[in-house]
């Protein structure tokens, strides 16, 4: 299965739900399922600020609650959309999705959609990029 390693608490904001965009300064061609990797770094100190520190709460976490070196849910990503200065200019996406990730014009907006946080997190070491993990069904 391919993998996504994003840093915390990006990460757990796919997995439950509150981040359906991941942004990066590369493009992708790739769709279909995607792993979401939680790397090893946790950014304390976001976790620390609005809207992040209300949003983990709201599912009774903290930055010392968050999971890190694991594949923590499946999702499929649908699109990768390219940030332009029009997107920016009429204040897409939004809300905190705005506040979660970086829309700097020329960067790409990853989609993911059918997000499933996993019962069962599974131990990775995690890389940059894209990367494979033989994912058995019955680990997921």
């Amino acid at each position: 299965m391919k993998c996504l390693t994003i840093r915390q608490p990006w990460a757990t904001l796919i997995a439950l739900g509150e981040k359906q965009f991941e942004t990066r300064s590369w493009r992708t061609s790739h769709r279909g399922e995607l792993a979401i990797h939680a790397g090893m770094q946790v950014n304390r100190a976001i976790c620390l600020t609005e809207p992040y520190r209300s949003v983990l709460a709201r599912h009774g976490l903290t930055a010392e609650d968050l999971p890190t070196g694991r594949i923590i849910a499946t999702s499929c990503l649908t699109g990768c959309i390219e940030i332009t200065s029009h997107e920016v200019q009429q204040g897409w996406p939004g809300g905190n999705e705005y506040v979660f990730g970086n829309y700097t014009e020329g960067r790409f907006a990853w989609k993911l959609e059918e997000v499933v946080p996993l019962l069962h997190p599974i131990s990775a070491k995690g890389r940059l990029g894209f990367w494979e993990y033989p994912v058995l069904e019955e680990e997921m």
